[in-house]
């Protein structure tokens, strides 16, 4: 009877969204007015969740993202992007059966996350570079976390092991790919001259410096608003009787530990929430890598809405493009947990989750970084130099 009793509220609750979403205003003023009854009734716990997703947010999402954000702003800035897609165009479009002018999105959402891919991908469209059919392609495939992100704030700071980050970065990428060759072509693309986009080449180098600082910091604030507000929602669901008997039962059907299933439902909604509580759970290594590499993928309905924001003046079905996500989300966690098992037989346990905290090992990662930012322009030099083209 039981069971019965939570699939027909999950059912009268989906048919109840099911109509609210036909009028979104509706929608929105009542899931506000509810949002607004709850911090009214329950203050304390609205003040604990935006003091969570603060403290979240400055000690683990800000000290790693700010600096790469800087940095990846100047190299903007001096049409490093530019640089990187004649380089890595071709290679990088071809096997994922797309134009030559998508690399420069691909080349932005590999280095910047979510959702600069989406936006660069919608200029494309809006500047005829690509075609409707494209866009639909590239906002799923252009579609990675930041690799700073999964490095740093969920890697060490979460985890303390960058290996675990570079895992999470390495099977995000080649989901991506593999989402590059099972989308469908519906259309036969046509490349299109290859049109370079305008940059800060003309001022000094203190001036690009001085916008990177300010555009990052605009960016971590407007990151920092997304986390600590759906903190507050987070922590409201947590602390919510219903909520919390509908994932005990979900725990106890499946035998698997409430920590996690709070932590999956909620990630669902806002991912750094989510992998932060699943990443400090109490369940087994397997487990967080499988659920927090689908979350990383999928992103969450917070980053699908900044995504929104993008697409909504184009004629993109966002249901597809949820569901395609979702699909991205399984495939990345099959990669993981395949990487995971891998590498978990040929090293102990201990090695797994060793952390770099020497300094030679620190040198060693800050010379190999600085050679992968380097080298691409020294390339593109001597290509200019000997007049390859």
């Amino acid at each position: 009877m039981e069971i019965l009793f939570y699939v027909l509220l999950i059912l009268t609750i989906t048919a109840l969204i099911y109509l609210l979403f036909k009028n979104k205003n509706l929608f929105i003023i009542i899931i506000c007015s509810l949002l607004i009854i709850q911090i009214i009734i329950s203050p304390k716990l609205c003040i604990d969740g935006a003091i969570n997703g603060a403290v979240l947010f400055f000690y683990k999402v800000f000290p790693s993202l700010f600096s790469f954000l800087v940095v990846s702003n100047v190299i903007i800035n001096c049409n490093g992007i530019y640089i990187y897609s004649k380089l890595f165009g071709k290679a990088l479009c071809r096997p994922l059966r797309l134009p030559i002018n998508c690399s420069f999105a691909i080349v932005i959402s590999i280095l910047c996350g979510y959702p600069l891919g989406a936006k660069y991908a919608c200029d494309l469209y809006e500047n005829q570079e690509i075609d409707i059919y494209t866009l639909q392609r590239l906002l799923n495939i252009a579609s990675n976390s930041s690799p700073i992100f999964m490095l740093g704030s969920v890697g060490i700071s979460m985890f303390n092991s960058v290996q675990i980050g570079y895992l999470f970065l390495i099977s995000n990428l080649i989901s991506c790919m593999v989402m590059g060759f099972i989308l469908p072509v519906k259309k036969k693309y046509k490349n299109i001259p290859y049109i370079k986009h305008k940059s800060n080449i003309t001022l000094n180098i203190g001036n690009i410096f001085k916008s990177s600082i300010e555009t990052s910091i605009k960016t971590c604030l407007s990151i920092g608003g997304f986390v600590t507000a759906f903190s507050v929602i987070n922590n409201m669901l947590q602390h919510n009787f219903i909520f919390y008997q509908f994932t005990d039962k979900i725990s106890q059907i499946f035998n698997i530990s409430n920590e996690v299933v709070q932590g999956t439902l909620l990630g669902i909604i806002e991912m750094t929430n989510g992998c932060n509580l699943i990443s400090t759970s109490h369940a087994e290594i397997f487990f967080k890598v499988l659920i927090i590499s689908f979350l990383l993928t999928f992103s969450g309905f917070s980053i699908i809405s900044q995504v929104y924001s993008f697409t909504y003046k184009f004629n993109i079905s966002m249901k597809r493009y949820i569901f395609r996500k979702l699909l991205h989300g399984i495939i990345c966690s099959i990669i993981s947990i395949s990487i995971f098992k891998i590498y978990e037989t040929k090293i102990s346990k201990e090695t797994f989750f060793y952390y770099f905290t020497s300094s030679s090992n620190s040198n060693i990662l800050f010379i190999i970084t600085l050679i992968l930012l380097i080298l691409p322009f020294l390339l593109f030099k001597l290509r200019q130099l000997f007049h390859i083209s």
